[in-house]
């Protein structure tokens, strides 16, 4: 057992909190394996629905506008290309033994995520001159730095109740009801996706977001609002679902691990480059033809199917996937052996 390193994670909020939230995982996972964790947050707000409890290991810390007095940790994580503050970077090239900088890259099935893991950025000028940065991909092959996955979470689903775990939250379905969960950006296919639901009985769990005041009642489908749900509760929500409607990056990937079958609501940008990554990860994960169908609906590429077609077949398609990305090895263990800092 080697003695615990302290790591250094920055991340900025940009419109909504999955950068964060994926941050947040990194680091909980860090001090569950005995390292600590310093988070660089310039809007920690949403920490106080999403982890009401902090391990001691993790260290909350605004974003630094001027120079710091901390010494940067051994590993220094900057999110989604968030860029340092230009002090704390000479800062680390000064340590006598220089701190490690790995940029953690957004989630993407494309191709050239297995050609871009683990590339070295030498920095030859500015504050950070004579570091070297390297980017970590997370991804879906054994050429990608995988997906964040604790230790014993798929024992942890395995032994879950969800019909127990909804009683409990007065969320209840009636017999015959499918549950339902729903997490999506403004989206104009709601109410296609409404009409589609109600098609069988059906109780959707709306949680927080653009769309949860547009949610309304009608024949087959009876609505509940959810509150903001902490990570853990969010988790367990979509392992006792029977579908789940998902958006962005950590809540895709946590849709995954849950086994069932998931509908993605990617983030969308201006030039439509997301429509590319979306196809990419619909033939990565090889999804039956009609339920991409209804992928491509809720994302705007087409009009949403009048009917959820394909649903059994993403059911029996979603362990396999699952199982696939379970044979490799996660996360954080890929970057502690990419940095031979392995526990």
């Amino acid at each position: 057992m080697r003695a615990p390193m302290l790591w250094d994670i920055f991340c900025r909020v940009i419109d909504n909190h999955g950068d964060l939230g994926v941050c947040w995982r990194l680091a909980r996972d860090l001090a569950a394996r005995g390292d600590e964790a310093r988070l660089w947050i310039d809007e920690p707000s949403a920490l106080a629905w999403m982890a009401p409890d902090r391990p001691a290991a993790i260290d909350v810390r605004a974003w630094p506008e001027g120079d710091v007095l901390e010494q940067p940790g051994d590993i220094v994580i900057e999110a989604f290309g968030c860029e340092l503050p230009p002090a704390f970077a000479a800062r680390m090239a000064a340590r006598q033994q220089p701190a490690r900088w790995i940029n953690l890259e957004y989630l993407s099935a494309e191709d050239y995520v297995e050609r871009s893991h683990g590339l070295a950025s030498p920095q030859f000028s500015g504050p950070g001159a004579g570091l070297t940065k390297h980017f970590f991909y997370p991804g879906f092959t054994p050429r990608t730095g995988g997906l964040l996955r604790e230790p014993g979470l798929l024992e942890r689903i395995a032994g879950f109740d969800g019909t127990a775990w909804l009683a409990e939250r007065g969320w209840s379905p009636l017999p015959g009801e499918r549950v339902v969960s729903l997490f999506a950006y403004a989206n104009a296919a709601l109410p296609a996706l409404l009409d589609a639901l109600g098609n069988e009985p059906t109780l959707l769990l709306a949680c927080p977001g653009p769309l949860q005041a547009q949610v309304h009642e009608r024949p087959g489908l009876r609505t509940i609002a959810l509150p903001y749900l902490a990570q853990d509760d969010y988790d367990r929500l979509l392992w006792a679902c029977d579908l789940n409607f998902v958006r962005g990056e950590d809540s895709f990937v946590r849709a995954q691990w849950a086994g069932k079958p998931f509908v993605w609501h990617i983030y969308p940008q201006h030039d439509d480059a997301h429509h590319a990554k979306l196809e990419a990860f619909m033939a990565r994960a090889e999804l039956p033809a009609s339920w991409r169908a209804v992928w491509r609906g809720w994302n705007g590429l087409t009009p949403l199917p009048a009917s959820l077609t394909g649903l059994d077949e993403a059911a029996e398609q979603a362990p396999r996937w699952r199982a696939q990305l379970a044979a490799q090895p996660d996360l954080l263990t890929q970057l502690q052996g990419f940095l031979g800092v392995s526990s």
